[in-house]
């Protein structure tokens, strides 16, 4: 009975120490959990999300493995580059988000409608007609919209074929010429195996 005293005793106190531990951090944070103001921030600014890359992962209508980021305070840079099979391409788009009356009341709902939008771009990076825009700014200035700054394509080429059948006639005429004629097909062979870095 004295040993169930015991432990019961420190459970509480360890459960006492560790709220105290809590509540001390989060003074110490700004006060990150629900205070006063019952969880929400009134100085919520734009300015302070803009301050580190928002970044982003994304697959497109057409297979396309795409990553996202956009940098900027006023004038956003969204930068996307995408990997299809041996097709890379990446571009650049521009806008000004603080034009759009609701960016500054939902900054993050701003961004998830971006990524979506990019994501359902049928012709991502290619036209410049066609603008990136966030559905809670659907009604906003041409500003507020993401349009295509600049673009750049690349193929990785496909490897060549190396070209053994251009080694085999001289391989053969040495074979020939140092061998004779009941060993020349051993003696081509051994000729193709050692001289291989020249094919």
């Amino acid at each position: 009975m004295a040993f169930t005293t015991n432990i019961t005793i420190l459970l509480f106190l360890a459960c006492i120490s560790h709220q105290l531990m809590l509540g001390s951090c989060q003074k110490a944070d700004g006060g990150r959990g629900r205070g006063v103001d019952g969880g929400q921030h009134k100085d919520k600014q734009p300015k302070s999300a803009s301050a580190q890359p928002i970044k982003g992962k994304l697959v497109t209508t057409d297979r396309s493995a795409c990553t996202w980021a956009a940098t900027g305070q006023d004038l956003f840079i969204l930068s996307v580059t995408c990997k299809k099979g041996d097709r890379h391409f990446s571009c650049e788009y521009v806008a000004r988000p603080a034009a759009c009356p609701h960016y500054a009341s939902n900054v993050q709902l701003y961004w998830k409608q971006i990524a979506r939008a990019l994501k359902k771009q049928k012709v991502l990076c290619q036209d410049s007609s066609v603008l990136v825009r966030a559905t809670v700014c659907r009604r906003a200035n041409r500003d507020a919209h993401f349009r295509l700054h600049s673009a750049q394509r690349k193929t990785t080429p496909a490897p060549a074929p190396r070209a053994v059948k251009s080694c085999q006639h001289s391989n053969k005429q040495l074979a020939e010429e140092y061998c004779g004629d009941t060993w020349s097909s051993f003696c081509t062979f051994f000729f193709t195996m050692v001289q291989d870095y020249d094919c």
